[in-house]
């Protein structure tokens, strides 16, 4: 017995299909912000997240055709917006330390932070997600923003799921350490 519902399909997509140039500008309309803020929350940079926006949009647009309902619309094109940040900063030498090739045995505990105690408003959390270097800012973003599960990240990024975990700690380790510090470095 299926457990979950057919995925509907959209009018918008279907027009699109059909080649309805205005329902192009419309699905984009529809999507641009959201996906440029996925982006932006990898990537780090505004231009950069523009250009992934764009890239996506010309990609999804160009395979439109392929979409096959197995998703939303806003899914797919969700993966396809963070796979192409992704290759962004992997072109920009993303600084991902794989723990399974070092010899970090533990990891040193850092002070304990009450991370309930802290009462912060969103805009000094952005801020200080901004601070964090780029594998951080990406694994914590992909986690806790986009929902994903630390062996889709390990996925997604092509990496061991222990090194997710540790980049995950580490950037919780770090974002508290910048809030605590009572700004950006």
């Amino acid at each position: 017995m299926e457990l979950s519902a057919p995925i509907q399909k959209d009018e918008l997509v279907e027009r699109c299909r059909q080649g309805d140039r205005r329902s192009y500008s419309e699905l984009y309309n529809k999507y641009s912000k959201a996906m440029y803020n996925t982006s932006l929350r990898i990537v780090n940079q505004t231009a950069e997240a523009e250009d992934v926006l764009q890239e996506s949009f010309v990609d999804a647009f160009a395979a439109i055709e392929s979409f096959a309902y197995k998703s939303t619309f806003g899914a797919w094109l969700k993966r396809i917006v963070i796979n192409k940040s992704i290759n962004a900063l992997r072109k920009r030498k993303m600084d991902i330390i794989d723990i399974d090739k070092t010899n970090v045995v533990q990891l040193p505990e850092d002070d304990a932070f009450d991370e309930e105690g802290l009462k912060l408003k969103v805009e000094e959390i952005k801020k200080a997600v901004k601070e964090l270097p780029n594998g951080y800012r990406t694994v914590l973003s992909l986690h806790l923003f986009e929902g994903y599960d630390q062996e889709e990240i390990a996925e997604i990024m092509q990496i061991s799921h222990a090194t997710v975990r540790t980049q995950y700690m580490r950037a919780k380790q770090k974002l508290l350490f910048i809030i605590k510090q009572g700004g950006l470095s």
